[in-house]
């Protein structure tokens, strides 16, 4: 284990599944202006997950694929233990891996977060003039903020993320939604509880608004 992992300002959790390279250029981009020296590292060891001071889980594809290769790689107490006790970010399969279940795949996840993640519904994805949206949902989209909280800090209200997804996380208690936007219907894409944020959409191909959330992480102190 390299010496310079240890004490990570900020350890990126390597399961096999995420956009690593971009997120980790985009947190080292951001640091650079709110925490000049600030150590960033994506690491597979829960030893340097245990002793960051701060953890992100990002993610991209199947929530099947993801429960499996966590436990495969005895990442699962480690991010468990993560989101419990320190400043957590979620991102993309990230944010619904934290949830009780998944329709795709019938699947567990970590139930960290009461919810289910729900297919879009075929026969409700029709815009206003009656014409059929994708599944993916694929772009960009306006995300409005279901309250204050540090992470939103110096993001205007309805600003553009970047979203890959078909499922959607269905949280079972509204007190954790911290943002939701609409593709057709009012959908959560941010939730909120403690020390853990985390976003369906991609901060890190987000531009402006989404480096301004990720240099904010970046020194949250985990208390809302």
């Amino acid at each position: 284990m390299p010496a310079s992992s240890l004490g990570a300002d900020v350890a990126i959790i390597d399961y096999g599944m995420g956009n690593l390279l971009s997120v980790s250029k985009a947190f080292e981009h951001v640091a650079r202006d709110v925490k000049p020296g600030a150590n960033i590292v994506v690491t597979s060891d829960p030893a340097v997950i245990a002793a960051a001071t701060r953890v992100v889980f990002p993610g991209v594809g199947a929530m099947t694929d993801c429960m499996r290769e966590l436990a495969l790689r005895g990442l699962t107490d480690a991010v468990k233990q993560a989101a419990a006790s320190k400043p957590f970010l979620g991102i993309c399969l990230g944010m619904q891996a934290l949830f009780a279940h998944s329709e795709e795949g019938d699947c567990a996840g970590l139930g960290l977060l009461p919810g289910n993640v729900r297919l879009f519904p075929a026969e409700a994805m029709k815009d206003e003039h009656g014409q059929k949206l994708k599944v993916p949902h694929i772009g960009w989209n306006n995300v409005h903020q279901a309250g204050t909280h540090p992470l939103w800090a110096g993001i205007e209200d309805g600003a553009r993320f970047y979203f890959v997804h078909s499922y959607y996380a269905e949280p079972a208690s509204q007190d954790v939604v911290a943002g939701f936007t609409h593709y057709p219907f009012a959908f959560t894409c941010a939730v909120a509880r403690d020390n853990l944020f985390a976003v369906q959409f991609h901060p890190e191909k987000s531009q402006a608004a989404g480096l301004r959330l990720l240099a904010n992480f970046v020194t949250w102190n985990g208390s809302r």
